[in-house]
């Protein structure tokens, strides 16, 4: 025969007392069962835990030694208890999280900050992947929530905008583009050298840049699939590039980020002042209660960025 939960519960109550009457009313019971649990405790521990008489209860060393050791049972069961039902509301497991280079640079540092601060029973590993490996990690159950760039394949993946910005040129210091005045158009470019991005490992930028571009006569001369690559190889002299406008946060030297035209993102729904578009992908069917916890602090870490921006 084992101890059962129960039993231990009634010793506490019985050992803290020192009273069957106070014990049994504290537990909503009658005198008698609970004198027969803590019998039936005593007879399956195999030692005397409670000396008492008609006057007085008393825990004997053993019961003083035994209610210790219950003291920690309880508390790890409640707990468990507790950490079970985080678990089931979102806020305690493990999640895997996809992100792009680009979007690691506006958002990333503050969702992590918000998780570790205010969910800390969510472990996190990060993934950083492009975003047609993302696609492939949440089809395969690898990927628990993505940050990405359009286009997806909606009949396996729900996806959410989270993040707008304005695309910049990125140019080198000195260059005479660099002291223009306003916005900058497609024909402000003609005859310099761009880098752009690869067809299909940056194919969102790189169809961006294409699109911008569409009525001048740029080169383009360099494709690299990373944004902090484009723009080292602008600070070497390399020609120019277009990237995010949070880009500018990366610091790096002998670079000037200028205003672009408003223009299309490539569809209805894009915003010309701000084309460039952050999205939060998952399963289809996977909302879990962890997912939408975390896109909640996606959309705060986006707005953090926002600001940043906008300041």
């Amino acid at each position: 025969m084992d101890v059962t939960f129960d039993q231990v519960r009634s010793f506490i109550a019985v050992a803290e007392e020192l009273h069957f009457g106070r014990a049994a009313e504290r537990l909503a019971m009658t005198q008698p069962p609970l004198s027969r649990q803590i019998q039936k405790l005593e007879r399956v521990v195999g030692a005397q835990l409670l000396a008492r008489d008609n006057r007085r209860v008393e825990l004997t060393p053993a019961g003083a030694s035994f209610l210790e050791d219950c003291y920690r049972l309880v508390n790890t069961v409640d707990q468990s208890v507790a950490h079970a039902r985080r678990v089931e509301g979102g806020s305690a497991g493990t999640l895997h999280l996809g992100f792009t280079a680009g979007s690691a640079i506006g958002i990333l540092g503050p969702l992590l900050g918000m998780l570790g601060e205010e969910q800390p029973d969510i472990e996190v590993i990060l993934h950083e992947r492009v975003t047609g490996t993302q696609v492939d990690g949440i089809r395969r159950g690898e990927i628990d929530l993505g940050l990405a760039r359009p286009p997806f394949d909606t009949n396996v993946l729900s996806s959410r905008v989270v993040a707008r910005e304005p695309l910049r040129a990125v140019v080198p210091e000195g260059h005479p583009i660099a002291a223009a005045q306003g916005p900058l158009g497609p024909e402000d470019f003609d005859g310099l050298p761009v880098v752009s991005y690869h067809p299909v490992q940056a194919r969102y930028f790189h169809e961006m840049t294409v699109r911008f571009l569409v009525n001048g006569h740029s080169r383009i001369e360099q494709h690299v699939q990373q944004i902090l690559t484009a723009v080292l190889l602008v600070a070497a002299g390399e020609g120019v590039a277009f990237v995010p406008a949070s880009t500018a946060a990366l610091g790096v030297p002998g670079v000037v980020y200028k205003t672009l035209m408003d223009f299309g993102g490539g569809h209805p729904d894009s915003d010309p002042a701000r084309p460039v578009e952050l999205h939060a992908i998952w399963a289809r069917g996977g909302l879990t209660p962890m997912v939408r916890l975390v896109l909640h602090l996606v959309q705060r870490a986006a707005n953090v960025m926002d600001d940043a921006l906008d300041a």
